[in-house]
């Protein structure tokens, strides 16, 4: 069974850094491209960023780029999203997804069942 279980999130102020982990089991993790996905309050999902099997290629939304980054310990099973310079419009709920694909930025079929990031003063 494909388990993703995200942990790191919490309250931070604006300008601050949290660091997400995605804990993956039940298939092969190194085969997959991973990705970070969030959904505002009250607001639609969002594409955030993904990552190839191997970690060699990384993709970021416009919105993030430059203070977000995805990596990936393949030997750990486990994803991460260092976010830095954070912004109140980055309160989202973060869910970590596996995609079909070894490379791609769609094809998501396995989701977690997400971690909340409030940015608040």
């Amino acid at each position: 069974e494909v388990q993703l279980v995200e942990s790191g999130g919490g309250l931070v102020q604006p300008g601050g850094s949290l660091r997400l982990s995605c804990a993956a089991s039940g298939f092969i993790f190194d085969n997959y491209a991973m990705s970070w996905v969030r959904q505002a309050p009250g607001k639609g999902l969002e594409w955030v960023t993904t990552i190839s099997w191997s970690g060699m290629s990384t993709y970021y939304a416009e919105s993030i780029q430059g203070r977000f980054t995805i990596s990936r310990d393949n030997a750990k099973n486990t994803l991460y999203l260092q976010m830095n310079s954070l912004k109140p419009e980055d309160t989202a709920v973060y869910y970590c997804a596996k995609s079909i694909y070894t490379d791609s930025v769609v094809g998501m079929d396995y989701w977690g069942k997400g971690t909340l990031v409030t940015v608040s003063s």
